[in-house]
């Protein structure tokens, strides 16, 4: 044929051993999804497992890490401007008294563990006096009410609250001054109870730690409903409003060395910015902990557990926290939004409404 080589071709994946390489694949990825589900039957079926699960998933689902971030951030650029108020205003309260002053300023810096020697150096007063005073402390407040405002909207994503049934702008900024207003009333009352524990021994000297757990909890439910658009009723609003308190008080207690380890690293990587980057750290900490406290009264109210570690078949769980998260873009009055399911995602279950 003209003296021309001819060249033949074969194609790889014709070769044996790469066909029993492909079916070895194969074998392994079926063995590993029967483990899996295998494990997922299991957590459906026993709720100690199946409603932190439960729990995850729903912080996952509402990118309630996402909100934490903010709250990390609106929490360090309202920090300064609301303890400048707070002090301002406690000044003039109790001119007379200087050392509850400082016992209040204590208690807050107390709230900040590591931290005490910055946040004490950076806190003063704002001067002026009459009008001037006044437009310096309502100028600084409103700088200050962005952890308020991102706590709300926070919530509000937590508990799945459609967007036309959030509050106006009025009601927000009444909403956030009101939880500044319980926080104001919380350290008065920690406060309290640290001076009766200096006051005695046994059960006396013990009354700050179940008053602190007390005052954490009642703090938080309170918060939980001003900052959520919907009222809940408060027994909804008890089991987080624990689980909260009780980590609340663990990092209190672990704060310190957790603030040294981190700046002991940052510090060599960040210099002078490391105060910076470890408090925005322990923010966040403290913000993802709030919020999955907040889950847990989600899941518990809604019962929405168990839930499917894979993506099908759809439990009924599954179902309405979808649905749920859906309608949370409804943003008219006019508006209203479905949601079907194929019979192929729901395990051939008929569709549940959303809760």
């Amino acid at each position: 044929m003209g003296g021309r080589p001819v060249v033949v071709v074969t194609a790889p994946a014709s070769h044996p051993w790469r066909r029993r390489a492909g079916a070895d694949q194969g074998a392994v990825v079926k063995r590993i999804e029967r483990v899996l589900r295998a494990v997922d039957r299991f957590q459906q079926r026993h709720g100690a497992l199946g409603f932190p699960v439960g729990v995850v998933k729903k912080f996952g689902d509402d990118q309630a890490g996402k909100h934490a971030a903010l709250l990390a951030y609106y929490g360090f650029v309202s920090l300064f401007p609301l303890l400048l108020v707070f002090v301002t205003l406690l000044g003039y309260a109790l001119d007379n008294n200087p050392g509850l002053q400082q016992q209040l300023i204590d208690t807050v810096i107390a709230r900040f563990p590591g931290f005490g020697p910055q946040l004490q150096g950076s806190i003063k007063t704002i001067g002026g006096s009459g009008i001037g005073l006044a437009i310096g402390v309502l100028g600084t407040l409103w700088g200050g009410l962005g952890i308020t405002q991102s706590a709300q909207d926070a919530m509000n994503a937590v508990w799945n609250i459609p967007r036309k049934d959030r509050p106006t702008w009025w009601l927000r900024l009444a909403r956030s001054l009101g939880s500044l207003l319980l926080l104001v009333v919380a350290v008065f009352a920690a406060t309290a109870l640290a001076q009766l524990g200096t006051m005695g021994h046994g059960v006396l000297g013990r009354l700050p730690l179940g008053g602190s757990l007390l005052l954490n909890l009642l703090l938080l439910a309170a918060l939980s409903q001003v900052l959520t658009a919907t009222r809940q009723p408060w027994r909804r609003l008890l089991p987080g409003a624990a689980v909260g308190a009780v980590g609340w008080s663990v990092l209190q207690a672990l704060g310190a060395w957790i603030v040294t380890r981190q700046l002991e690293r940052a510090n060599l990587v960040y210099g002078a910015f490391a105060i910076v980057i470890v408090l925005l750290s322990w923010l966040y900490l403290s913000a993802q902990m709030l919020l999955y406290a907040a889950e847990v009264n989600v899941v518990l109210a809604r019962r929405l557990w168990p839930r499917s570690l894979l993506q099908s078949p759809l439990t009924g769980p599954d179902r309405r926290v979808l649905t749920a998260l859906a309608e949370t873009e409804e943003r008219l009055p006019e508006q209203t939004i479905e949601v079907r399911f194929s019979p192929e995602a729901s395990g051939g279950d008929t569709p549940l409404p959303g809760g």
